[in-house]
């Protein structure tokens, strides 16, 4: 029997990840022996154990090591980190690492160095200057060193580190049609309020359903309040937004009524070429022709954006990145040192923009269909918390429980129309 000696710390009882390290070992036909434990006793305290692993050969020793690392078990005696050149461009070596998206160091040189650029299905390269980076396949180089043996790799999974008592407590909660919507809105309320008091970053992924529910507005306006740091989503939002505010209707529904409007249907297509009249969404709003919405606030207030084109898309608009490689790069730019991402009735652009997406990263989705939530989590963005709700009643809510931030759009206005009024008072006098 092969024989190693392995790691593990964190937050291991109550995220469960210690009986998913104990059964990955025994999935595998292995066998193993805990020699240390000790227990954090309260919530701020981590626990630490020391595993010893018995396998029936060195080759499925190793096959487990990879396994376990992915969890945050690494070994007592971490061999030093194998790079080997690639061939060609867009090629890896045959046993190149794949990155899980969880933040990440590599044993190199005697010591720990962190990868930066995590994210999942990327190889590790190791430039020049030494550091470690995620890149794509279709992004390396012929030259480039490429990180070949998992081994030397230790992850830090989120549910490691985790704590109940940090005042994100919904977050440990699994995605429920039952969960008290007031108290998940509330706690997402709390979570943005935080994260812009530190001045983090808040990103939004949106679908057109947004619209449709007639939750555009409450949108827009967590926008004009200063909560919003970057929106993705797809060409679809951004046409049903301005179908909206030029004709009152989506998809040809009038939001007031709920009724079908004669010719309704072809009114998303009237906004379309409204828009290419003018040239663009920014100069249909410097005309004046486009005074309020969702892409209004967007653009007045230079929150960094992309629309990624589909086959499906009607037009589409001048703004919609059409080259899904070159979206992917504007994704992947926006949500950078994002500390929190807003998901929001769509399927496609939440797992694309998860596949992309760091762990550690505050992740809500909201849905209608709790199932959108379990195929996120099934393509590896396993840190994504569902909230099963209307996603217009959701923003809606969201609105009302936040107050505009010092410096923002909405908080200039309250502060001039608080002056308006004071001088309006006195000249009464």
């Amino acid at each position: 029997m092969e024989k190693r000696l392995f790691r593990c710390e964190g937050h291991l009882i109550d995220s469960g990840l210690l009986s998913k390290v104990l059964n990955t070992i025994l999935e595998a036909g292995s066998d193993y022996h805990i020699t240390d434990f000790v227990i954090g006793k309260t919530p701020d305290q981590t626990s630490s154990v020391k595993i010893a692993v018995m396998s029936k050969d060195s080759h499925s020793l190793k096959e487990l090591t990879v396994r376990l690392g992915k969890l945050g078990a690494y070994e007592e005696e971490v061999p030093p980190a194998i790079f080997k050149a690639a061939d060609r461009d867009k090629h890896a070596p045959e046993d190149f690492y794949s990155t899980t998206n969880h933040r990440s160091e590599v044993f190199t040189e005697g010591t720990w160095h962190k990868v930066l650029d995590q994210r999942m299905d990327a190889v590790i390269v190791r430039a020049a200057d030494g550091l470690l980076r995620c890149t794509k396949l279709r992004n390396i180089k012929a030259g480039d060193m490429i990180l070949c043996n998992g081994e030397s790799v230790r992850v830090f999974p989120p549910q490691a580190s985790r704590r109940k008592s940090n005042g994100f407590a919904f977050m440990d909660n699994a995605v429920s049609s039952e969960r008290s919507g007031e108290t998940a809105i509330r706690g997402v309320a709390d979570m943005m309020s935080t994260i812009r008091h530190d001045h983090g970053r808040i990103i939004v992924v949106c679908g057109p359903v947004v619209v449709h529910t007639g939750g555009a507005d409450a949108l827009a306006s967590l926008i004009r309040k200063g909560y919003v740091q970057g929106f993705l989503g797809g060409n679809a939002v951004a046409v049903h937004d301005l179908e909206y505010r030029f004709f009152g209707t989506s998809l040809g529904i009038d939001l007031k009524t709920g009724k079908q409007t004669e010719h309704g249907h072809d009114h998303h297509m009237k906004a379309i070429n409204r828009i290419y009249g003018y040239g663009s969404i920014r100069n249909a709003i410097a005309s004046g022709a486009l005074k309020e919405g969702l892409m209004f606030e967007v653009l007045t207030n230079g929150i960094p954006y992309c629309l990624a084109g589909s086959i499906r898309d009607d037009g589409p608009l001048p703004e919609t990145v059409n080259d899904m490689i070159e979206a992917q790069r504007q994704y992947a730019s926006i949500i950078k040192d994002a500390d929190m991402i807003l998901m929001l009735s769509t399927m496609l652009h939440s797992i694309g923009t998860g596949n992309m997406t760091p762990s550690h990263v505050h992740t809500i989705c909201v849905d209608i269909n709790p199932a959108v939530v379990t195929k996120l989590s099934d393509r590896g963005t396993g840190q994504a918390v569902g909230i099963v709700s209307d996603v217009g009643l959701f923003l809606r809510e969201l609105d009302a429980s936040l107050r505009p931030l010092p410096g923002s759009a909405a908080a200039a206005a309250e502060t001039a129309a608080g002056e308006a009024t004071a001088a309006a008072s006195d000249t009464t006098t």
